[in-house]
């Protein structure tokens, strides 16, 4: 009988450990500042000098926004001339949103597929500065794409993200290439 009184004690010492734990759990919750609601700090980048080297170097004018109000925030650029002259600008919109610019002169089904992160084609297009985008939907984000040539060998330009149409159409509008 003695080993018996052992065991009970053990499992009332863990149950009261677990107890302690919970409860500290809790005060730390409750007294720490949190704000759920509020907006991740995403720092804001400066892309001027890589949209002046991208329109140096790349083959196809480079297109990139001009006149989005400041809560459009450009949170990350790159150009890359060895990959096919690709082109990247995104930006975070005012809602919290996701839109980036893709600009390539890389097979044009691979390279969409890849920016639109697997959207598929519809009927549904966008008449926007004289030019017929093509909407994309599904995957993880929705889209517009402009095929600049005929053939699969000219420049396309992506405006994709998780953002409504409107906010991919407002991106393709502000799209100035000088």
């Amino acid at each position: 009988m003695a080993g018996t009184n052992g065991k009970q004690k053990t499992v009332r010492d863990m149950v009261l450990s677990l107890g302690l734990i919970v409860l500290a759990g809790l005060v730390m919750y409750l007294f720490i500042p949190h704000d759920d609601d509020k907006e991740p700090n995403i720092p804001r980048v400066d892309y001027r000098v890589e949209l002046l080297t991208a329109r140096r170097a790349a083959a196809y004018p480079v297109a990139a926004p001009e006149g989005l109000p400041q809560t459009w925030k450009a949170t990350s650029v790159r150009f890359d001339g060895q990959e096919h002259d690709t082109w990247h600008l995104g930006f975070h919109a005012p809602d919290g949103e996701y839109v980036t610019v893709k600009q390539s002169m890389d097979k044009r089904i691979p390279f969409i597929e890849d920016a639109t992160q697997g959207a598929d084609e519809t009927e549904v297009t966008e008449e926007i500065g004289g030019r017929t985008w093509i909407r994309y939907t599904g995957g993880r984000y929705d889209a517009l794409v402009l095929a600049e040539d005929d053939d699969a060998k000219g420049t396309t330009t992506v405006v994709a993200g998780t953002g409504s149409f409107e906010q991919l159409v407002t991106m393709a509008k502000a799209l100035k290439t000088s």
